[in-house]
């Protein structure tokens, strides 16, 4: 059976939207945002902050697995963190060689790394032998920083250093997120390694899944904006129909889930900018979504985003 993962998305699929995107449900594991590692050895807590799911036997409310993602450049700093995020649990520990952030780059992080895959190589297999060998050790990369001269030479030095999978994101780091996503480059890639590869990039749709898969000649593909923008595409993927007034009355409860989980967490000032983050996204799918979203991206404050939400019938309304 072909497996759906949820991608780790920085600032967007934190904890709160794991929770309310695979409660909805149709993901087979999902991964957290990037713990970037630079000099030290992180305490227990910068752990399970990233990733409460720990504390729940590494799954989510709804059961779903959950990888570790750390990103970092020193291959001893990451290796003794790799080992101590293996101690609590996670499904796997995966390394991140795809984020395109200036800022992560600056430092010699993320996709920039995609420059040497002799220090890729380097990484992984001191990671890897750090770690317990029953902890799987994965890792995410892109198709090259400007070019994909070296695409095929990073995915190598990956695998054979010892990663047991690898995510494609079917983009260079210099074409970030805009379309499109070269698809022929992960059946070139997997061609290439020894090891399972899952396609990843620009699947907004059923009919995207079919596509990336028929091109990459992957069975197993990793959902970005596109869960976000749909949070019922796994589910329709998985052959589930479902549409219209019926999807909108899945979604309703998810954005009430959402708003109580982020105010439970955030700072007040913080709060509404999330919500207003992920309607922005919804409205690709939904009309619904795009009503709701112009009447609260005027909001300021929590009040004003409960009172629109209100209003549209996503939360129970005032008590006078």
């Amino acid at each position: 059976m072909a497996r759906l993962a949820l991608a780790p998305m920085q600032g967007l699929a934190d904890d709160v939207m794991r929770e309310v995107l695979t409660a909805i449900g149709g993901y087979d594991w999902c991964v957290t945002e990037f713990i970037r590692v630079t000099d030290a050895l992180l305490p227990a807590r910068a752990f399970r902050r990233m990733a409460p799911e720990l504390d729940n036997a590494g799954r989510t409310g709804a059961g779903t697995p959950v990888a570790i993602q750390l990103l970092g450049s020193d291959p001893v700093c990451l290796a003794e963190n790799a080992a101590r995020a293996a101690e609590f649990g996670p499904l796997a520990v995966d390394l991140n060689f795809g984020c395109p952030a200036p800022m992560v780059n600056r430092h010699g992080g993320g996709a920039i790394l995609l420059n040497d895959p002799e220090l890729l190589h380097t990484i992984v297999a001191t990671v890897r032998r750090a770690m317990p060998p029953q902890v799987p050790l994965t890792a995410k990369m892109r198709l090259g920083v400007k070019d994909t001269a070296r695409t095929l030479d990073c995915a190598l030095a990956l695998a054979t250093g010892g990663a047991a999978e690898l995510v494609v994101h079917a983009r260079t780091k210099e074409e970030g997120y805009t379309p499109p996503a070269h698809w022929h480059w992960i059946a070139r890639i997997a061609e290439a390694v020894a090891v399972p590869v899952v396609a990843n990039g620009e699947v907004w749709n059923v009919a995207d899944w079919e596509g990336i898969r028929e091109v990459s000649g992957c069975a197993d593909v990793m959902l970005g904006r596109g869960a976000v923008a749909d949070p019922l595409l796994a589910r329709r993927i998985k052959g589930e129909a479902i549409a219209g007034a019926e999807a909108w009355a899945v979604v309703e409860p998810a954005l009430a889930d959402f708003w109580r989980r982020v105010t439970a967490k955030l700072e007040p000032r913080h709060c509404p900018g999330r919500i207003k983050l992920w309607l922005g996204l919804l409205r690709r799918t939904w009309p619904e979504a795009e009503a709701l979203y112009q009447r609260i991206r005027p909001a300021r404050d929590c009040a004003a985003v409960e009172a629109g939400l209100a209003a549209a019938g996503i939360l129970p309304a005032p008590v006078a």
